[in-house]
């Protein structure tokens, strides 16, 4: 009988030995928890961990130093909410990325890195990134950008009369050639009719100036505090001649040294400073361009993105077999201003096109067939038929001016389309996530 207890007790021994280390086990690894619910979908602590590895290490590899963890983790959660919203919109229009779209951009970032798709994958594998997370964050990334376009860009409206204006009081400085690197943050204000909060985000962001006037790092303090849509790149805006400077700056930024913060300047989303990061050129006097030709064949409501895929390969191996280039330009072109000119685009330099295009037309050597490639207006064929350098023109001015006055329109519209669809939009913060509850 003794026996018998002594080897009960040991049972019960083993079993709590077996339990108590299950218990550390699983301490050591807790399940996944949500940490935001935006609308029908939810954020993810593992996502969370993810995206902030992937933001820590980019800011690493710019040499920007690192905010503190929680102010980091709270910039990069309210960024998974305005995408997951915006996500969700692209679902609702029927937005899609093809698998074929996906994995050409994935090459062309490879490319633009001077690396094979196979280094690529180990590069982000030694930056603690899987190929697979990496492809699906750009995936995100371009529907995300898709869908800003398609509900952005018909809120920009630019007249000729904007143009002229444009151009004649930015003669002085058009042919200078001066560009400089900015960097932007802003302390936003959703009411100033709220004096409390206007004078609270006011405080803030002379605060901040103060700063950084004392030698805080400019990019770190963008990352930490800024509540623009670049915080999580350091506020970088890139590099902007005079003339493409955004309105509220432009006549801020020419008087600024390299790395010296703004005054504070105050718009209707709230309060700025700017810093200039570098400057370059001031004597470049000529553009590269490029005469081109193209054939658009566009997804609609009668033709889905995979028979218009269908249809642009189908016209591509015409073109290889020696078909008429203008011929079938005029047949299939969705395009309706070049369409009826046999593609042709005629000179276009830099800046002019869409990214996509403008890539495509970079590479292409003359006479070359590009294509088929995706753009945000459908596939595209191109061939480039020449090249040359000329002295900045007035048509180069028209188009630079016509863009500066777009880029400075859609930014404006762009923030105000963001706030809409997130005061719309159901977001629960868990308490776990950012310190303490916040519902909206």
């Amino acid at each position: 009988m003794k026996a018998i207890v002594r080897h009960g007790r040991k049972a019960v021994v083993l079993l709590m030995t077996l339990l108590m280390a299950s218990v550390a086990l699983a301490e050591r690894k807790p399940l996944d928890s949500v940490v935001a619910i935006v609308d029908d979908e939810i954020i993810l602590q593992s996502e969370l961990d993810s995206r902030i590895r992937a933001v820590a290490s980019r800011l690493n590899a710019q040499g920007t130093r690192m905010p503190p963890r929680d102010a980091l983790a709270n910039r990069v959660l309210e960024k998974l909410v305005t995408d997951a919203v915006q996500l969700q919109r692209a679902e609702e229009m029927g937005i899609r990325v093809s698998d074929n779209e996906l994995n050409e951009t994935m090459r062309n970032i490879a490319s633009r890195n001077n690396m094979s798709l196979a280094q690529f994958e180990a590069q982000l594998q030694r930056e603690g990134m899987s190929y697979r997370d990496a492809r699906e964050q750009i995936r995100q990334e371009m529907l995300i950008s898709r869908v800003q376009q398609r509900q952005v860009d018909n809120r920009v409206r630019v007249t000729s009369k904007e143009v002229e204006n444009f151009i004649a009081a930015s003669s002085d400085d058009a042919g200078s050639g001066l560009e400089y690197q900015l960097a932007h943050i802003l302390i936003a204000v959703d009411d100033f009719n709220d004096t409390e909060a206007a004078a609270a985000a006011e405080d803030k962001a002379q605060a901040l100036r103060q700063e950084i006037a004392a030698g805080r790092d400019f990019q770190e303090v963008a990352v930490a505090e800024s509540d623009a849509g670049n915080a999580l790149e350091g506020g970088v805006m890139g590099w902007r001649p005079r003339n493409q400077l955004p309105t509220l700056v432009e006549d801020v930024v020419p008087d600024l040294s390299v790395g010296e913060p703004s005054k504070v300047l105050r718009s209707g989303s709230g309060f700025h400073i700017v810093s200039v990061l570098d400057k370059r050129g001031g004597d470049k006097t000529m553009a590269e361009q490029a005469k081109v030709r193209h054939i658009l064949v566009s997804p609609s409501e009668t033709v889905s993105n995979s028979q218009a895929e269908q249809l642009i390969n189908s016209v591509y191996d015409q073109l290889e077999k020696g078909a008429n280039f203008a011929e079938l330009a005029r047949e299939y072109s969705d395009d309706p201003g070049s369409g009826a000119e046999g593609g042709d685009l005629g000179w276009v330099g830099k800046g002019e096109m869409v990214p996509a295009f403008e890539s495509a037309m970079l590479e292409a050597g003359i006479g070359e067939l590009k294509g088929p490639f995706r753009s945000r207006f459908g596939w595209h064929i191109l061939e480039v038929q020449d090249r040359r350098e000329k002295d900045i023109g007035g048509e180069l001015k028209q188009a630079e001016a016509r863009q500066s006055l777009y880029r400075r329109k859609f930014e404006v519209e762009l923030q105000n389309w963001l706030r809409e669809i997130r005061d719309e939009a159901y977001v629960e913060i868990k308490p776990h996530a950012m310190g303490d509850g916040e519902n909206s």
